[in-house]
């Protein structure tokens, strides 16, 4: 009975990897998006939509394995010489999985940056074109408030 929880523990971290390579790979998409220099919002919004999707099935293969090997652990404490080969499969895989979660956040912390950096740029450029607008605006008022003033220094006598 074990031994089939042990295979089911296994399929688990196998699909959690499946997913956490398909979650690096919308990462990448990301990062192409903000690197390209034509920012498309609306395909940014999209992959962070699919992405969620793939967290909420990567907290659920969580969940389940957490729950599985509740249920083993305490089977496994006094044979686990006969499960040894499984159970090294596992933590093989489960070393996989810390280095393909410690890669998800340095991507994810590079994509931060470079969002941050975007909105910052477009923040700028507008806050530069308001003050572009505010003193063409001024200029139209000023010259429209003068009017022709003739010149103080002129010569009356003829």
């Amino acid at each position: 009975m074990t031994g089939n929880y042990l295979a089911l523990l296994e399929e688990s971290l196998r699909k959690k990897l499946q997913v956490m390579a398909d979650i690096q790979k919308y990462n990448l998409r990301q990062q192409e998006i903000f690197q390209s220099g034509n920012v498309d919002i609306e395909k940014f919004d999209e992959y962070v939509a699919e992405k969620g999707g793939l967290i909420d099935r990567l907290t659920a293969l969580d969940n389940g394995f957490e729950k599985l090997y509740a249920q083993v652990a305490e089977e496994l404490k006094g044979n686990r010489e006969q499960y040894a080969g499984q159970i090294k499969v596992l933590q093989g895989l489960v070393a996989e999985v810390t280095e393909a979660s410690v890669g998800i956040q340095a991507q994810e912390a590079r994509n931060k940056n470079l969002i941050e950096a975007y909105f910052k740029n477009e923040r700028d450029s507008i806050r530069r074109g308001r003050k572009s607008s505010k003193a063409a605006i001024n200029y139209y008022k000023n010259m429209n408030k003068s009017s022709v003033v003739m010149p103080v220094f002129m010569d009356d006598k003829k």
